[in-house]
């Protein structure tokens, strides 16, 4: 296969996992807490010799998540909670701590605070968040205090990645990083409310209609290269 194949059908994967991207944000319009994510592109160029033109590729190498704050909705509920600003909330799941701006949380019959999964919510230490079942009243402050019949129990804990570009989505609302995490500084939290998922459904349709676009032209160029390099062989075998 010459250059151009080759650049093409880098192209075609690197368009086929935008694709993918796209999709799975439009997929989580309505998830609580979901991060659209975006494919990261580089520009590979290698000499191919002495005197001859240089090689030049893009491939997709990451993903991006979006920081961009979702609106917040008012549900009541007790155990919801939501974030302005900057952070994230630590869970413990059974594959190891993790972020997460889903903050639809639940009490459990022994008094945890965990997600509708059952991971458990951690505090400012890194430890279960324990509110007492037999409380009536839970109140949470702006700076994470949370009270049980107007007494503190302890700080919901919010953190930042050591490095966000290092986040990888391990499920749908969660992310891990590798680098590990921080407390949030410029954050507060909200009892009973919800943050809606920050995709933007126009911005991300139209992109899919310019990825899907983009692919046809890239396939027919390979089908046009292919049919090109089939009459030259035609021709030369007729010559010959």
């Amino acid at each position: 296969m010459d250059n151009a194949g080759y650049t093409s059908l880098t192209r075609l994967s690197g368009l086929m996992r935008e694709m993918q991207v796209v999709a799975n944000n439009i997929a989580n319009i309505s998830t609580t807490g979901f991060r659209s994510e975006g494919l990261i592109f580089a520009e590979h160029v290698v000499a191919t010799g002495r005197d001859e033109p240089s090689l030049s590729m893009g491939t997709a190498v990451g993903r991006s998540i979006s920081s961009q704050q979702g609106d917040l909705e008012r549900t009541g509920s007790d155990f919801d909670f939501a974030i302005e600003g900057e952070g994230f909330f630590l869970i413990e799941t059974p594959e190891g701590q993790a972020l997460t701006r889903a903050g639809a949380f639940v009490r459990n019959e022994v008094g945890e605070v965990v997600t509708p999964d059952g991971n458990l919510l951690l505090d400012a230490g890194g430890a279960p968040i324990f509110v007492p079942p037999q409380a009536v009243s839970v109140a949470l402050a702006p700076d994470g205090t949370i009270s049980a019949d107007g007494q503190p129990l302890t700080v919901v804990g919010l953190y930042m990645p050591n490095n966000p570009l290092e986040m990888t989505r391990r499920s749908g609302t969660s992310f891990t990083v590798d680098s590990g995490f921080l407390p949030a500084e410029n954050a507060s939290v909200l009892q009973g409310f919800l943050e809606r998922s920050n995709v933007d459904p126009v911005r991300q349709i139209a992109r899919m209609i310019e990825v899907q676009r983009a692919y046809e032209l890239g396939q027919s160029f390979m089908d046009a290269e292919d049919n090109r390099i089939r009459d030259f062989l035609r021709t030369a075998g007729q010559r010959s």
